[in-house]
């Protein structure tokens, strides 16, 4: 199977950052031959503050990710929160993707599969590979198409992480389709006063131990600066070490 590999900011931040972060990913893609899926989020609707930076909100959102798709011939992802932004959503990007916290939310799970999109579930933090099979299924029987898996951490204690990689080896005896999610899994949760710390240094090893557990999927989330992000900074990888580390992969 061809290795899949979802890029992008983690919320939208502006039209010039989608613009610069799309045009190197278009570049690798001429490169490398590769499919890089863009992924930004219109919005963040599970930040750890409420006076954190959420992004443009749904219509704004879509219209500047159907800009990316336009000038830049990219496939798209983003995230959806509530089930009645699924067929708004599903009209713009390629694939819809379940955020963690929602996994085994039965409306949002079925409006996603019934607009014929990809749906790419991430496995929430304090389930286990195995138990990915219900969201699954609640998918499938919902009549999605294609539907992939995706591993981002296990809670450990407070404001940690851990990745059991045998999770990947689980999941795919239930999907095709498993995603190592390279960043998220580097995340220290709540851990910087109010907002979400990380270990950006440990992404690319992330990404090696994944591919040796089977993993068929990489998401990475990038910034031209990531210290200055308005989400996710601390484990966003920068922009200009993103093709060496699909490289590594390939």
């Amino acid at each position: 199977m061809e290795m899949k590999f979802i890029a992008g900011p983690c919320v939208i931040e502006s039209a010039e950052l989608l613009d610069e972060v799309a045009g190197v990913l278009a570049g690798i893609n001429r490169r490398l031959g590769t499919d890089i899926i863009f992924k930004a989020s219109f919005d963040k609707a599970n930040r750890t503050s409420v006076a954190s930076f959420r992004g443009p909100g749904i219509d704004r959102g879509l219209r500047m990710l159907a800009d990316v798709r336009a000038k830049w011939g990219l496939r798209l992802l983003t995230d959806i929160h509530e089930a009645w932004q699924a067929a708004p959503a599903g009209e713009v990007v390629d694939v819809l993707q379940i955020p963690a916290f929602l996994c085994r939310q039965t409306d949002l799970l079925t409006a996603a599969a019934r607009t014929g999109r990809t749906v790419n579930i991430k496995k929430a933090q304090f389930l286990s590979g195995e138990d990915m099979r219900y969201p699954y299924e609640k998918a499938r029987e919902a009549g999605a198409g294609e539907i992939w898996l995706t591993e981002r951490g296990n809670i450990y204690g407070y404001n940690n992480l851990v990745v059991d990689f045998r999770n990947i080896a689980d999941m795919l005896k239930i999907a095709p389709t498993v995603v190592m999610d390279c960043t998220h899994s580097v995340q220290r949760p709540g851990a910087a006063g109010g907002k979400t710390g990380g270990n950006r240094e440990f992404v690319p090893a992330m990404a090696q131990a994944a591919r040796a557990f089977g993993a068929n999927g990489f998401f990475f989330e990038v910034h031209p600066d990531p210290d200055r992000a308005l989400s996710d900074g601390p484990n966003m990888l920068y922009l200009k070490d993103l093709e060496q580390v699909i490289k590594s992969l390939l």
